[in-house]
């Protein structure tokens, strides 16, 4: 048997188009992303502080390209996407107060704290690690950042950007009046636990007990004068009696002279 009697003879299959019910229009997907100039992009490994973990750790949030993108009058934008998802796990404004630090150990990773990072769709406060695949990515990273950081201050208000310098000296002058008022504080409870402790009150008890004393000196004074008022009025009442029979006395006694002296006459005549 041959090789072409042993092909099977397959039917050729008719041509079907399949016309879709509705039609779809294309839809345009902007990222907000066209209108901005990008300035710098390279390839980075990002690592966000897990405060709220207990005990804090690092956590990955993604591997992608980060860009730096400029709008004109607008401060330089960071905006990094996770690959094949195109999630966004940075999205923040560099400003002026921002501070790049090196990673302890390598120089190939950086790390910065962002007061608001939007890649959760929400203002939040970050403290990010970016790695880089070598030292040169790095140090294009770190000086990208700084070019990022002169235009923010010539976008910033200028109270802001000359506010910088003085950062660190106000934040050791907060620190310093916090541990100034904690000092005093305890000072002042050990004044209360020593007082209490010797039976003494505290000025509030104090004040209330000596109203409460003043207070009953007041009544005992007034009761006081009261009674000697009391003792007046009887004293003149008594003193008016004592003029009233007086006088009863002195009236009586010419009548009586009189009753007696024609008496005495009488027995004389006798």
């Amino acid at each position: 048997m041959s090789a072409a009697e042993g092909e099977e003879q397959v039917a050729d299959s008719p041509n079907v188009d399949f016309t879709p019910v509705v039609r779809l229009p294309e839809v345009e997907t902007r990222t907000l992303e066209e209108d901005e100039e990008e300035l710098f992009k390279i390839r980075a490994r990002l690592f966000r502080y897990a405060s709220e973990c207990s005990p804090p750790e690092w956590k990955e949030r993604g591997t992608g390209d980060v860009r730096m993108l400029k709008k004109e009058g607008r401060q330089v934008r960071l905006v990094m996407r996770r690959d094949k998802t195109l999630k966004i796990c940075a999205n923040h404004y560099i400003t002026s107060r921002m501070g790049l630090r090196p990673n302890k150990g390598s120089d190939r990773a950086w790390l910065y704290t962002t007061l608001s990072d939007f890649a959760d769709e929400e203002s939040k406060s970050e403290t990010l690690a970016i790695r880089f695949a070598n030292s040169t990515n790095a140090n294009a990273f770190r000086d990208a950042f700084n070019m990022a950081q002169e235009i923010a201050r010539q976008v910033e208000p200028k109270g802001e950007s000359d506010d910088d310098s003085h950062d660190d000296d106000s934040d050791d002058d907060k620190d310093k009046e916090s541990e100034e008022e904690k000092e005093n504080g305890e000072v002042e409870e050990k004044k209360e636990e020593t007082a209490s402790g010797n039976g003494e009150e505290k000025p509030a008890a104090a004040t209330e007990e000596t109203n409460k004393e003043v207070a009953v000196e007041a009544e005992k004074k007034e009761a006081a004068t009261d009674e000697v008022t009391e003792k007046l009025q009887e004293l003149a009442v008594t003193e008016e009696t004592s003029k009233t029979e007086e006088a009863k006395t002195d009236d009586e006694t010419p009548a009586a002279a009189d009753a007696a002296a024609p008496a005495t006459a009488d027995g004389q005549e006798s």
